[in-house]
């Protein structure tokens, strides 16, 4: 049956049969082609691409060749739909949505335990623009799976811009790792990195009462993270953090520490920050072989523990539109930079090598 069959009769213009995209073609190597519109089966949709941030995880796939190519990455979107299958009832041609690309099966081991992100079933992607799904942003058009539709579409209100509704993804990603984190109102958290998903988790762990350390090499990212709420922000190139933070709580230190950098030497600086029992969370540490050293002793010794968090929570959808939509979690205020598709090399470079002057960066195609 062709795919024009399965879609119901809408009043949008005809969309194209062939589009731009920024594949993925090896280690370091995006070329923009033309490739194929997706076709979409009854239970989908196809949404015009208007925005879509560019994510570290992406980033670290090209950097390091750790997909097998060809891909279409980009899973940070927002846009419009263009077609919707026969059997869709929640959203039609017209409509402005944001995705989730990710949604477990719910009845697993790992599903039964909350660990989402660990189940095989989540692991699929559902979003694509061609080629093996790899989140599909990165092109004008990304084809919506059913499973999506179901559970990972989410309506954009009128008053919310595309790029604003592009945070939902990475912001659920932050509000899942203050939830592993056990992050209790009144506790003081140092965040080491201030960049977009530093902020992000600034801006969230102050949702939940708590009090922020925020900890970058750039002033210009110190000055925005005190614009939007840490109690401090500091430069350990410039200033003591051990003591600052000890001030700030009665000579203990942080009662958690998130590494929202991929220096290796923020670990033991976390470490070194958090008071005894506290917690340190690596978030950005996803190069599969990398090690650093750790003192164990403060493991064992001090009590401290360490811990990962990766990906987002289908449990915290909600939360994470209603912090994004109500601008309690102000996001527009990071995004710096927006580039069309043609541009794409130069985004992926400032997103992967940023600027002082860089925050978030986006690709509107």
């Amino acid at each position: 049956m062709k795919a024009a069959t399965l879609e119901r009769e809408t009043s949008t213009p005809a969309v194209e049969t062939r589009m731009r995209a920024a594949v993925y073609r090896g280690k370091n190597q995006i070329t923009l082609e033309q490739v194929a519109v997706p076709e979409i089966q009854e239970g989908e949709l196809l949404v015009r691409v208007h925005t879509c941030g560019v994510c570290g995880t992406d980033l670290k796939k090209i950097e390091y060749g750790l997909a097998d190519p060809p891909r279409i990455f980009g899973h940070e979107i927002a846009g419009t739909v263009v077609r919707a299958g026969v059997h869709v009832k929640s959203f039609s041609a017209g409509d402005r949505v944001a995705l989730h690309h990710h949604i477990p099966c719910r009845s697993c081991f790992y599903c039964r335990r909350k660990l989402f992100s660990q189940c095989a079933f989540y692991r699929r992607t559902g979003t694509t623009a061609g080629f093996e799904p790899a989140g599909g942003g990165f092109a004008e058009y990304v084809r919506v799976m059913n499973w999506i539709v179901a559970e990972g579409t989410v309506a954009i209100p009128e008053e919310i811009s595309f790029e604003e509704a592009s945070f939902l993804e990475p912001l659920n990603t932050c509000l899942k790792a203050l939830e592993t984190a056990a992050l209790e109102k009144g506790e003081t958290v140092a965040i080491l990195g201030q960049g977009p998903v530093g902020l992000l988790l600034m801006q969230a762990a102050i949702c939940e009462g708590a009090t922020v350390v925020g900890i970058d090499l750039m002033d210009a990212r110190l000055k925005m993270s005190s614009q939007l709420g840490a109690q401090v922000a500091l430069n350990p190139q410039r200033d003591d953090v051990q003591a600052a933070v000890g001030t700030a709580t009665e000579g203990r230190g942080a009662d958690l520490a998130i590494v929202a950098t991929s220096d290796p030497s923020a670990i033991a600086a976390a470490q070194r920050w958090v008071r005894r029992g506290g917690r340190v969370l690596l978030f950005a540490q996803t190069v599969p072989g990398e090690t650093v050293p750790v003192d164990v002793s403060q493991i064992c010794v001090e009590e401290k523990r360490l811990i990962g968090s990766y990906s987002a929570s289908v449990e915290l959808q909600e939360k994470a539109a209603h912090l994004v939509f109500s601008r309690k979690v102000k996001v527009a205020p990071l995004v710096s930079h927006r580039f069309p598709l043609e541009r794409v090399e130069e985004a992926i470079r400032l997103a992967s090598h940023p600027s002082h002057e860089s925050l978030k960066v986006v690709i509107q195609p």
